[in-house]
């Protein structure tokens, strides 16, 4: 049985943070196995997003 873990990561947006900064963020994730499973952006005053991710983990002794 496939097993996964989480992270949430918090992306305030400003004039000096810019998608840039975050996808670096995000490709540093997904060089260690994380995948974005949704994403969820502030409606009020371009506050930020809230980025959700997961990866398969290893567990010893299981089977496929």
């Amino acid at each position: 049985m496939k097993t996964f873990e989480y992270d949430i990561l918090s992306f305030p947006m400003t004039r000096k943070t810019s998608l840039a900064d975050m996808r670096a963020s995000l490709n540093e994730k997904g060089a260690d196995g994380w995948e974005v499973v949704s994403i969820s952006t502030s409606e009020f005053a371009n506050i930020g997003h809230t980025v959700f991710l997961k990866r398969e983990t290893t567990t010893i002794g299981a089977t496929a």
